[in-house]
């Protein structure tokens, strides 16, 4: 799975796990990352998006439409 959100860029932080003894290992932060649909360019993708972007309201999500065999089971 990809560790870079496609809207902001946002990836992976690296830096020190420091214990109480003060021993420092490393350490990586991954972004939590989602696979969406969103339009992009007008067609519907599935993009890796950071729950940030999702939840600030950057990525413009599809319309669902109605299957033709639902649609006639709700009318």
């Amino acid at each position: 799975m990809a560790n870079v959100c496609s809207i902001c860029g946002k990836g992976r932080q690296v830096g020190y796990k420091i214990s109480h003894a003060h021993n420092k290992s490393k350490k990586v932060w991954k972004p939590n990352i989602q696979k969406v649909r969103a339009l992009q360019n007008g067609s519907v993708k599935k993009i890796y998006v950071c729950t940030r972007c999702i939840r600030s309201g950057l990525v413009q999500k599809p319309v669902k439409t109605q299957k033709p065999a639902e649609a006639a089971k709700t009318a």
